[in-house]
C-alpha cells in the first residue's frame, strides 16, 4: 500500500512538473511572437491538453519507469512554428531555455518548503537519503506524506532540469545553443539537428551519460540543501 501511495505522489508531481515545463515553453514562445502553442491550447497549467498531445510520454513511460526503477521519467511536448524559430533563432533558444528554467524554479520552491518546514519544526534532515526521501517529518500523519511529496518535487525536477540541459537533440539543451551562435550559423544548426534520427541517437547517448552522472548530481544537491551534513 505504501508503494502505491508513493507511486501516486510521484505521478502527481510528474504531471505538475511536466505541465509547468511545457506551459513555460509555450508561454515563452507566445510572448516572443509564436502563437502556435497558444492557438493549440497549450499555454495552460491544465495537464489534459499535454496528456492528449503525448499520452505515451505522460502516462505509459512514467508508470513503467516507476514500476521498473522506483522513480519516474517521461516527457511532454509543445508545438511551435519551425519557420519562426529559423527567423528568430535567439527567441527560439529562449523558448527552449524556459522549460529547464521552470524545473529550476520548482527545485528552489521545494528547497524553500523544506527549510520553512524545518524552521517550523515539522520537518528535519533525515539520517539517510533516497530519491524519494530527502526530508523527514518530525511527527507521523499528514506531514509524512507532505515530506515525501516535497522530496519527490525536489528530486524529480532535479532530474528534469539536468537531463533537459544535455545539449543533444531532442533535449532542450540542444535548442539553447543558438543563444551563442550567429544567426546564420544558428539557422543551419537548427535545420541540421531536426533530423529525427539524431533525436533517437541523442536520447540514447543522453540517457547513458545521465545514468553515469545523476547520482553525483543528486548527492551534491542534497549537500547544498543541508550544508555541513556531508551525506555520501
Amino acid at each position: 500500500m505504501e508503494k502505491i501511495t508513493e507511486g501516486i505522489l510521484w505521478y502527481v508531481v510528474f504531471l505538475l512538473s511536466a505541465t509547468f515545463h511545457e506551459f513555460s515553453h509555450s508561454m515563452a514562445a507566445f510572448k516572443l511572437g509564436d502563437s502556435t502553442a497558444y492557438d493549440g491550447g497549450h499555454v495552460t497549467l491544465n495537464p489534459v491538453p499535454h496528456i492528449k498531445r503525448e499520452p505515451f510520454g505522460t502516462v505509459v513511460v512514467p508508470i513503467f519507469s516507476y514500476l521498473a526503477a522506483g522513480w519516474m521519467i517521461g516527457w511532454a511536448s509543445a508545438p511551435y512554428n519551425f519557420k519562426w524559430a529559423l527567423e528568430y533563432p535567439k527567441r527560439s533558444a529562449i523558448m527552449s531555455l524556459a522549460g529547464p528554467a521552470s524545473n529550476f524554479f520548482l527545485i528552489l520552491f521545494a528547497a524553500l518548503l523544506i527549510h520553512l518546514g524545518i524552521w517550523l519544526g515539522i520537518f528535519e534532515a533525515p539520517d539517510k537519503i533516497t530519491i524519494s526521501h530527502i526530508v523527514s517529518a518530525s511527527q507521523e500523519g499528514i506531514f509524512t506524506s507532505a515530506a515525501t511529496l516535497i522530496s519527490i518535487l525536489f528530486s524529480l525536477n532535479l532530474i528534469l532540469f539536468f537531463f533537459n540541459l544535455i545539449p543533444l537533440p531532442p533535449l532542450d539543451g540542444s535548442g539553447i545553443l543558438p543563444l551563442y551562435l550567429k544567426d546564420d550559423t544558428a539557422r543551419r544548426y537548427l535545420s541540421f539537428i531536426r533530423n529525427p534520427a539524431f533525436s533517437i541517437v541523442g536520447l540514447l547517448i543522453a540517457w547513458k551519460l545521465f545514468d553515469l552522472i545523476y547520482f553525483h548530481i543528486h548527492l551534491t544537491a542534497i549537500n547544498l540543501l543541508y550544508p555541513g551534513m556531508s551525506y555520501h
